[in-house]
């Protein structure tokens, strides 16, 4: 049994070793732009085709996760499929980009309007239109095997909560060439969907906080963030690589940026930590949205922390500005909602085509998306994080007035 342990941990390190390699030969732009300052990374990132920054962007997450996985060895087959799953998608996707169907490299799934908490400020609550109209389990199994023929091998879920579904994240599970990171509160994952998840190697949770426990119980409710911890516990007790997702606001900047808070996190075992800037889609907490001096403090903290090669870090939307501006509507990712409209972007809740009465590959041709695509010059970063929610009235004029999903979208908007 030791010889058998010894050799399969030599193949695993030569793999590594190779891989990352291979993805530091693929990523050549990427070590261009390191020497290069912020200022001039944002012009190469205008002139370059948002395609390409994508790939090399994903090949450089791709590249700095493999780097993790001597430290966290229960990632390494999740990341090696990952890897050699990413160069076939992305010809697939080219394949389709030749026939006249731009496919992005990902797709946001809100799978779900329940949710088991009421968070205060959440968008989705903001955007809620009915449960009882959601799309059907088997409709949602369909539509990830698309999304896999189509080369879209990165799927990120939300909800509401995606585990009040959790027959949905099985059939998520099912897609094995599709790498899916599962944004839940953590408080419905049940022990069987422990052992499912531990099986599949695909899914990753990735749970939300606001901070340690007074800003996280201020949030989402007394008493949250001990059974988050506990949540944690079980999922690495378990072997099982998770993440966290962090809600950033004027407020609690300094407090989700502090290294003994990241370090918690890390130390709890999550290897992916996602900064989310709060974007204001409730009246009257516009506040709460981060100053363009507090952003571009977010980039650098967030980058240091990447320097440390503690976990991955990503901060979101404000990443975009590396890859030329705002990625929605299919230039970087495209969103489909609980009922299974799809939307440019999670915050921007517009829409003239439905999954539901059409395939992916169909409503992918979207003139809507391919209207705003067109016009990328207007997405400009704003205060609030979302550029397409700032600009929304002019996103209301795209739609054609006769759609009658129309008057619909505007009310849900406001």
């Amino acid at each position: 049994m030791h010889a058998s342990w010894y050799l399969e941990q030599t193949v695993h390190t030569e793999r590594h070793k190779d891989f990352l390699r291979r993805a530091e030969e693929t990523s050549k732009n990427d070590r261009l732009w390191a020497g290069t300052s912020p200022a001039d990374s944002r012009k190469s990132a205008v002139s370059a085709q948002p395609t390409q920054l994508l790939e090399s962007s994903l090949s450089r997450f791709v590249r700095d996760a493999l780097s993790l996985v001597l430290r966290a060895p229960s990632l390494f087959g999740t990341l090696l499929r990952f890897a050699r799953g990413q160069r076939r998608a992305a010809r697939v996707r080219a394949s389709w980009e030749a026939r006249g169907t731009h496919v992005p490299p990902l797709m946001i799934a809100s799978i779900t309007e329940t949710c088991n908490l009421r968070c205060k400020g959440c968008y989705a609550m903001a955007h809620r239109h009915g449960a009882e109209n959601e799309l059907a389990t088997a409709r949602w199994s369909g539509l990830f095997r698309e999304a896999s023929g189509l080369g879209i091998s990165f799927v990120l879920v939300a909800g509401g909560e995606p585990f009040a579904r959790w027959e949905v994240i099985e059939a998520a599970a099912g897609t094995p060439d599709t790498l899916f990171a599962v944004f839940t509160n953590g408080l419905l994952i049940a022990p069987r969907a422990i052992e499912a998840i531990r099986r599949s190697r695909n899914v990753i949770p990735i749970i939300s906080l606001e901070g340690p426990q007074r800003e996280t119980d201020s949030r989402r409710g007394s008493g949250v963030y001990r059974r988050v911890m506990q949540a944690m516990g079980r999922l690495r007790s378990a072997g099982i690589p998770f993440g966290a997702s962090l809600t950033v606001t004027s407020v609690n900047l300094d407090v989700v940026t502090s290294p003994a808070f990241i370090r918690s996190l890390t130390g709890a075992g999550a290897r992916i930590v996602f900064f989310v800037e709060y974007t204001p889609i409730q009246p009257g907490t516009e506040a709460l949205a981060l100053s363009e001096i507090q952003r571009a403090e977010l980039r650098r903290r967030v980058d240091a922390f990447h320097a440390e090669r503690r976990a991955l870090f990503v901060a979101f939307p404000g990443d975009e500005e590396r890859y030329g501006g705002c990625l929605a509507a299919g230039r970087g990712f495209i969103h489909v909602d609980p009922q299974g409209r799809l939307e440019p972007c999670p915050f921007a809740p517009f829409s003239d085509t439905n999954v539901r009465e059409t395939s992916l590959a169909e409503a992918l041709r979207s003139p809507f998306l391919a209207a705003i695509r067109e016009n990328h010059g207007r997405l400009t970063e704003t205060r609030g994080g979302c550029a397409l929610w700032a600009e929304r009235d002019w996103v209301r004029t795209l739609l054609a007035p006769a759609d009658e999903a129309c008057g619909d979208l505007e009310e849900r908007a406001g």
